[in-house]
């Protein structure tokens, strides 16, 4: 299929084809200057409509694309400067969403769509603003259309295009979700908590998804959470994830990743990820049948032989729009009526996807623009140095950190009670420790991170998302992982120099925030193990954990060893 724009090239060497031999070579130059001039201006006359694709809207069936005629659309995509560097994304992020855009802009093309691409190395944008005034200029249409972006800051700068351009814009749902956002808004509505399973419950029913014909839930459970606990037994090695290799597209981005993104974080080496929707599937069938299994008794263990345990690795996939979530929660409850994997393992992951993600885009856009500003706990410590080079003597934290910036990835216990927790109990700035959770993670965009970040990991919303802060002592990870068996610190000793870190700081943190913390009741029993504590090993673990903190702010923590990578 031609675009037409093509059609009209074929007719105008048609032309000319019939004008050469009549007018001869001179009057043949302004012909072909005239004939030119009118292929043109028939260009522009075909296209009416700009389709205007963002980066993580790679989905054929997009609304802003269902509807769209090669005859008539021209479809605009940017790679703008400014998306690329206003966090220092992971180096292999910047690669994978500039990839994937590049393969689904070729596929589009071989459907006969024109492509209107500016790319950030021959055709150099700022914005995206400034990519659509460059696409009117070609092509003067009168409308726009766009499928709502997933994020505030975009929201925003989209918002503006009716009084900057003269032009309709026509911004459509994005209904790649299973919920619209009026269904959460309807959610939340006179409720004083926004717990994320009474959501789930609800789109569980209104899906269909893991219930049975009476309308009560598969297993006859909600939520198989309690059994998904497990630590990894010593004589258990997962599966490595499916990986790809780099094609020509690819291989170019690599090559040329680490120079045009001087203040980019992480390795671009290794790179496995897929960057087109084929692939992706690929990578959805090998975790179905490889890892899906065992995914939900192990969901939460770390393990120092494998960085991604039984974990799909299909995050980011999901959020650039390459897998869709319906038919990545069909496939694995498929996989549970088809007796291949247990009940736990399939309700552990769809709520993963149904529930959370869900519930974090609502929440994240029901909390408004201002979400994300202040500190519940008034948090002011900078991130420490060792956030971007791993260069930490805790195993914990240095696998969870080395990891991400080898990998771009980290499990959700990883991010949660590794580094979050130890953010958390730090007291570390939640403006800085959201924007390098935005920047390292290959799935990281901010409708999904910062609630995940700011309120759940951080809680300096104040209980807007969660009932309590997930702050653990490092009994809980000696309990998940194998990592404190290699680790120069002991999770059983609370002060001393062989001392866990995170036990001091753990009570250091209950400590001085009891004032705003000692009336939740789930912190009943910690608040009460602390008030039984006599005063001299109150003053010991403060004191150790005060030690600790200054001696992470003079950038004096003791160093780690190196390690494996996730590939």
């Amino acid at each position: 299929m031609f675009s037409p724009a093509n059609e009209n090239r074929l007719a105008l060497c048609r032309l000319i084809l019939i004008f050469f031999p009549i007018f001869g070579a001179k009057s043949f130059v302004r012909v072909v200057i005239q004939l030119h001039a009118v292929g043109a201006t028939l260009e522009m006359l075909a296209c009416k409509t700009i389709r205007f694709v963002l980066g993580d809207q790679l989905s054929t069936t997009l609304s802003s694309l269902r509807d769209a005629n090669p005859a008539q659309d021209v479809i605009v995509m940017a790679e703008p400067r400014d998306e690329a560097t206003y966090v220092p994304h992971h180096r292999q992020k910047i690669v994978f969403i500039l990839s994937a855009m590049r393969h689904f802009a070729q596929d589009l093309r071989e459907k006969g769509f024109e492509i209107c691409y500016f790319d950030y190395q021959t055709h150099p944008t700022s914005s995206f603003t400034d990519a659509l005034k460059l696409a009117l200029k070609h092509h003067p249409v009168k409308q726009v259309i766009i499928t709502e972006p997933g994020e505030w800051r975009i929201f925003g700068e989209v918002a503006k295009w009716t009084r900057t351009f003269d032009i309709t814009l026509d911004v459509r749902a994005d209904d790649r979700f299973f919920a619209p956002l009026s269904t959460f808004a309807e959610f939340a509505e006179n409720r004083k908590e926004l717990r994320m399973e009474y959501f789930y419950r609800q789109l569980r029913r209104t899906t269909g998804i893991l219930m049975e014909p009476e309308g009560k839930p598969a297993g006859d459970q909600w939520n198989f959470d309690h059994d998904n606990r497990k630590r990894l037994p010593d004589d258990k090695r997962p599966p490595s994830p499916l990986t790809f290799k780099p094609d020509a597209i690819t291989q170019t981005l690599l090559e040329h990743v680490a120079q045009d993104f001087p203040n980019a974080c992480g390795k671009h080496e290794g790179f496995g990820w897929a960057v087109t929707r084929q692939d992706a599937l690929k990578a959805l069938d090998h975790f179905i049948e490889h890892r899906l299994p065992l995914f939900g008794d192990y969901q939460d263990a770390m393990t120092v032989k494998s960085s991604t345990v039984y974990h799909a690795l299909l995050s980011g996939y999901i959020n650039m729009g390459l897998l869709l979530p319906n038919e990545v929660c069909r496939a694995a409850e498929d996989a549970y009526r088809n007796g291949k994997v247990p009940i736990n393992a399939a309700e552990g992951f769809i709520r993963q996807i149904l529930g959370w993600r869900e519930y974090v885009r609502g929440l994240y856009w029901h909390m408004g623009r201002d979400y994300g500003k202040g500190s519940y706990f008034d948090a002011r410590r900078p991130l420490p140095a060792f956030f971007w080079n791993g260069d930490i003597a805790m195993n914990c934290l240095h696998h969870a950190i080395t990891e991400t910036l080898d990998n771009a990835y980290a499990h959700h216990i990883q991010r949660l009670m590794v580094i979050g927790n130890f953010a958390l109990l730090s007291g570390l700035d939640p403006k800085e420790v959201c924007e390098w959770y935005l920047a390292v993670y290959i799935d990281a965009f901010e409708w999904v991170e910062l609630p995940n970040t700011f309120g759940m990991a951080l809680y300096a919303d104040g209980g807007k998302m969660a009932s309590k802060p997930y702050a653990a002592s490092g009994k809980y990870i000696n309990r998940m992982s194998d990592y404190c068996s290699d680790c120069q610190y002991n999770p059983n000793k609370n002060t001393g120099p062989d001392a866990c870190p995170f036990n001091a700081l753990y009570w250091h943190f209950l400590d001085r925030n009891a004032e705003k913390l000692g009336n939740n009741p789930r912190l009943g029993m910690p608040y009460r193990n602390w008030s039984r504590m006599n005063g001299n090993s109150k003053t010991a673990l403060i004191q150790q954990a005060e030690s600790f903190l200054k001696q992470m702010d003079c950038g004096k923590t003791p160093k780690p060893s190196r390690q494996g990578s996730l590939w």
